[in-house]
């Protein structure tokens, strides 16, 4: 099936055949779906936190920072904003030249509420001679859009969305790259100052990243006294996946070379491995707010930490006496209560074969990596939830299912999808070393029957793309799961460019 030229190209990428192998399987056998117990709810399986437990928790990540411990903040931030200004590249393209559709007449009636006003008036006069009112008053509209998202004006349709300006605070205007550095000094920060804060960037776009920071710095750490330790890394070709056509064999480019595609967000599951933390923060890089909202959000980050500093505190201990080997059968009994009760981790069974079963089982569900995840009342956005599964051990535990992994042949399955009381705002803490302090290797917690297939195009071309198990579903579907309420208020993303209208980010 390949050639010398393809061995030598997928060996260049740093790819297995053996992967490729397995890779070519799953587009010929396709991903099982998840089978769903039931959608998380408050009643069973997500978290509400009192006021006075918040309190508790609070104190106890400030302990936690007080002390010797690595905390870090991963934010992935590669790719361009493009689809953020789908529905402008729609006008520019469309036969008409006024505003038409509800979307266009709200963009443009409301331009001057955009942060990136001033700079797109000033590309307007460099490129077309006349302001941003001169050229709506002659009609002229699509120069306007033109000059932000084209080269030569702001060039926002090519740049990733780390670099746009969101939001205006007193005099100056601000991108996610400052606001996710204002939050890390908020709740993130060390006894020491220090902030650790990764970025992971597309190859293209790291310079400008690197830029940015560089310039900023030294006046965020004077304002927010700290010491930022900012790192960036781009998503490893190696997790690139070989794309195949409608008759799931090898895609060829023109020049008969073979077509790999990103693996998607999943693939960050690496970039996430060589973090060398205790705890990490993981949030997109487009959920952010202004200052002014900033205490709330920050305060909410802070207690999903202290419930993972708490329950990873728990697991460590038991984890401790059941290697002693002296856990008699009430501790077994009173450690199976833990990871039912607290963990919702069910073995789907009522016995196990003896107190040596069980210990062993213990012991593989609690040395495990940990997350919390922060919840939201769902509310209609699109996107995935809070699940309760069964595991392939047989075992059912909590996971964040994506639509696609939703059996739509299965009435029970549809309805708990769509009729979820929580979504999920990719809001989670991450504790990635286990209780001797050693680092767990993440790629050991990936299912890998949990990617999925989607089809795609090239060079006017159909084909299928592979997508790796997505970062907070099946790159984590080994991991034990805490959920925690939220409120909405800490879920502002930013898909399209209109969002940024919205309260929260003006």
């Amino acid at each position: 099936m390949f050639s010398s030229n393809d061995l030598t190209q997928i060996k260049e990428r740093k790819i297995s055949q053996q992967q490729i192998e397995t890779q070519l399987n799953n587009f010929n056998a396709g991903f099982p779906f998840l089978k769903i117990v039931s959608a998380a709810s408050i009643e069973k399986g997500i978290l509400r936190i009192g006021n006075q437990e918040q309190e508790n928790y609070l104190a106890t990540w400030a302990q936690y920072l007080n002390q010797n411990h690595k905390v870090s903040k991963f934010v992935p931030a590669s790719g361009a904003a493009s689809r953020m200004f789908k529905d402008l590249y729609e006008f520019v393209d469309t036969d008409y030249y006024t505003p038409t559709t509800e979307f266009e007449k709200m963009f443009f009636e409301q331009l001057e509420n955009f942060a990136f006003y001033d700079a797109l008036n000033d590309a307007c006069i460099v490129n077309h001679g006349a302001t941003i009112e001169e050229l709506t008053s002659k009609n002229e509209h699509k120069k306007i859009v033109e000059s932000l998202l084209y080269e030569e004006g702001l060039n926002y349709g090519s740049l990733p969305k780390g670099l746009l300006f969101f939001h205006t605070d007193a005099d100056s205007v601000k991108t996610p790259i400052e606001e996710h550095l204002t939050e890390g000094a908020l709740y993130a920060k060390d006894k020491n100052g220090d902030v650790n804060i990764h970025f992971t960037v597309s190859q293209e776009h790291q310079e400008l990243f690197e830029a940015l920071v560089s310039s900023k710095r030294e006046l965020y750490e004077q304002q927010l006294k700290a010491k930022f330790n900012v790192s960036y890394s781009v998503q490893k070709p190696s997790t690139d996946t070989i794309a195949v056509d409608l008759n799931n064999k090898p895609f060829r480019n023109e020049d008969g070379t073979l077509l790999f595609r990103p693996g998607g967000h999943g693939a960050l599951i690496e970039n996430l491995n060589e973090i060398d933390s205790n705890i990490i923060f993981i949030k997109n890089i487009d959920n952010v707010i202004p200052d002014r909202l900033k205490e709330e959000e920050s305060q909410y980050k802070m207690v999903l930490a202290g419930v993972l500093v708490t329950i990873q505190q728990k697991a460590f201990d038991y984890l401790q006496q059941l290697e002693s080997n002296d856990t008699s059968p009430a501790k077994l009994q009173e450690i199976l209560d833990f990871t039912r009760n607290e963990l919702f981790i069910d073995p789907m069974t009522d016995s196990f074969e003896d107190d040596n079963a069980l210990k062993e089982y213990l012991i593989a569900k609690l040395n495990r990596p940990f997350r919390v995840c922060g919840m939201v009342k769902n509310e209609g956005e699109p996107g995935g939830g809070p699940f309760i599964t069964v595991n392939p051990d047989g075992s059912a535990s909590l996971q964040i299912l994506e639509g696609s992994q939703i059996d739509t042949n299965n009435a029970n399955a549809v309805d708990a999808f769509k009729n979820g009381s929580h979504f999920n705002p990719v809001d989670l803490v991450c504790g990635v070393k286990n209780y001797l302090g050693q680092k767990f290797n993440l790629s050991d917690y990936v299912d890998k029957n949990t990617g999925f297939i989607s089809l795609k195009s090239s060079g006017g071309k159909e084909l299928k793309a592979l997508e790796l198990p997505g970062l907070w579903n099946g790159a984590m579907s080994d991991w034990n799961t805490v959920f925690v309420e939220v409120p909405v208020s800490t879920f502002n993303p930013v898909k399209t460019v209109n969002d940024l209208l919205r309260t929260e980010h003006q």
